[in-house]
């Protein structure tokens, strides 16, 4: 992608009007993800979908309320990118506010939610100390892939956590094995494999440079 390309692209954070958009594009991207077909899937297409945009829905909900970090990757002004990262300021896992865990249960049922619950216990539990991001969702529409978009955005993305002088860095879970290059080039390195479910993936961490 040359400079002349890249002016009519932008990294900014999502507004409110943008989230609709930003949910369509997380559920195409996370439709045929492993975690979310183990811990959703039971059987009936239908249902498995109905319940993943219910997740999705719910999580940027929660994230938008708590103030968290959503980033648009946008060319012009249409919406192609998203990524949303989540601090170790919101509660996680078994400590996740009770409103999101109703909304959760009424939305994709009991068991699915305490899989999302699990997962997020395994990652807090492998992270290097309490003061580190997690990279929840990161995800381009279908037709954008493929033309250096993802490592554009997962570039702005480490560009806020280098600039955020309480996070010692930002983690993720990957358990496609074709994704991992893209972060790996980007700077993370493993930090412990995981089998949550019946999914078997790698916690990734990038560690941001210390200042002089």
């Amino acid at each position: 992608m040359d400079h002349s390309t890249l002016e009519h692209f932008r990294a900014v954070y999502l507004t409110a009007e943008d989230l609709r958009v930003a949910a369509s594009i997380l559920f195409n991207a996370y439709h045929d993800d492993p975690f979310f077909k183990d811990a959703l899937y039971t059987g009936d297409k239908f249902l498995y979908e109905q319940k993943l945009r219910a997740a999705i829905r719910e999580e940027l909900h929660e994230l938008w309320q708590q103030e968290q970090v959503l980033i648009g990757w946008f060319e012009e002004e249409r919406l192609i990118g998203v990524a949303c990262v989540i601090t170790q300021q919101v509660p996680l896992g078994d400590g996740r506010y009770w409103h999101w865990r109703l909304k959760m249960l009424l939305g994709t049922g009991w068991q699915s939610t305490q899989r999302l619950m699990k997962k997020e216990n395994s990652i807090v539990e492998h992270l290097p100390g309490n003061r580190c991001g997690i990279l929840q969702f990161i995800a381009l529409a279908p037709t954008e892939q493929g033309k250096g978009n993802g490592s554009q955005l997962l570039r702005a993305v480490l560009g806020w956590c280098d600039d955020q002088p309480d996070l010692e860095g930002l983690a993720v879970f990957v358990s496609v094995p074709m994704h991992q290059h893209l972060f790996f080039s980007a700077g993370f390195e493993a930090l412990a494999h995981l089998q949550i479910g019946n999914v078997d993936g790698e916690l990734l961490f990038y560690r941001k440079e210390p200042h002089e």
